[in-house]
């Protein structure tokens, strides 16, 4: 290849690597992007992440499982669908008053968002009415409120929206090619309708996805330039590793390389600047190095507490002591002036305060 060529392959890479927000993106440019030189991705994606991003906080959410097993749905890496025998007992909606015991004590460990996942399909009535419940009381505790509870209709995003829901998830999971190696209970049209409902609503998205599934790397491309297409891009981007679970197709599915999850999150933080790219299920498998690897790649949110709906995840104190180390400190939410108020305590009642976060600065 002549020095020419190689000029424009560079000057071409620098115009991906750029930070532009973009919908539409082709497979050629994420792929470019993807197999670029390892140092040069960090780079770029470390560069882009401190266009929009205080590259020393993490957001921290917590995840609640409020009604567990039994989903009627196939996804092949879920140990909560009802096809397979993975030990998993059935339970029922969890009571408002037991959802807003775990929602306080989740502030008190310094998360500032509370998620909320039921194994449905899409929610009853009756059982959105119960849902919307939380939501009030959840928000009313000055958490950003976040739930996931299968597909939704027009309606239904409404009705959540007037409970004061800051954020639905719904992942895509994989690209549109693999989609049905994965799933054949629902199409990727109906996720993609579900999407478009929250956002007409006025809800902030979360969507992203599992890699590690034994897809091919076109199917890691195919998902990234899906969510970066969408009319707006997702607020917050979960990236998942695979939790292969026994019982279910993908109990046995090989442990993905742990530098091709960091190349995922650097392509996502650089087609997606502005989005929240997030730590999700499989941080029990990475050591701190790739954790840091991924902070390092535009990483800047975690699902934070013990469980992940119905596997594990790092215990928060360990959370707590790598953020000391790399001089990582939680992300505070920002309140509007009615919170405040609402916060803080009259003078004739006030005590020693307990600090909300972690101070990671601190030596002890």
């Amino acid at each position: 290849m002549s020095n020419q060529n190689n000029g424009q392959t560079l000057t071409s890479l620098e115009k991906l690597n750029s930070g532009q927000v973009r919908h539409d993106w082709t497979l050629a440019e994420v792929e470019a992007i993807y197999n670029q030189p390892f140092n040069d991705l960090l780079f770029a994606a470390q560069n882009i992440h401190r266009q929009h991003f205080n590259p020393n906080q993490i957001q921290t959410s917590t995840l609640l499982s409020i009604k567990t097993g039994a989903c009627p749905e196939d996804c092949a890496y879920c140990p909560q669908s009802g096809h397979y025998n993975t030990g998993l007992s059935k339970e029922q909606l969890m009571a408002v008053e037991e959802v807003v015991t775990k929602a306080q004590q989740a502030k008190k460990n310094g998360a500032t968002r509370f998620c909320m996942g039921a194994a449905w399909r899409s929610p009853r009535e009756k059982d959105l009415d119960v849902v919307l419940e939380m939501v009030r009381q959840v928000k009313d505790m000055g958490l950003e409120t976040c739930v996931t509870l299968g597909m939704l209709t027009d309606e239904q995003a409404q009705k959540l929206a007037e409970a004061g829901l800051d954020y639905y998830n719904h992942n895509l999971d994989t690209s549109p090619e693999y989609y049905q190696q994965i799933i054949t209970t629902r199409t990727y049209k109906n996720r993609l309708d579900t999407l478009q409902h929250v956002r007409d609503a006025g809800i902030n998205v979360c969507s992203g996805g599992i890699i590690g599934m034994g897809e091919e790397t076109n199917d890691r491309y195919g998902l990234l330039q899906q969510l970066a297409n969408m009319p707006e891009h997702p607020q917050s981007v979960p990236i998942n590793m695979l939790v292969a679970v026994e019982g279910t197709p993908l109990g046995e599915v090989e442990k993905l390389d742990s530098i091709e999850f960091v190349r995922m999150i650097a392509t996502a933080r650089i087609m997606m600047p502005q989005s929240y790219v997030r730590l999700s299920a499989g941080r029990e498998d990475m050591n701190q190095e790739t954790q840091t690897l991924c902070y390092l790649a535009g990483a800047n949110s975690i699902f934070y507490g013990e469980k992940l709906l119905t596997t594990a995840n790092p215990e928060a104190e360990a959370d707590m002591q790598l953020f000391k180390r790399l001089g990582i400190q939680p992300e505070r939410r920002e309140m509007d002036q009615e919170e405040l108020i609402q916060e803080t305590p009259k003078v004739e009642e006030q005590q020693p305060a307990k600090p909300l976060f972690y101070d990671a600065t601190k030596t002890h």
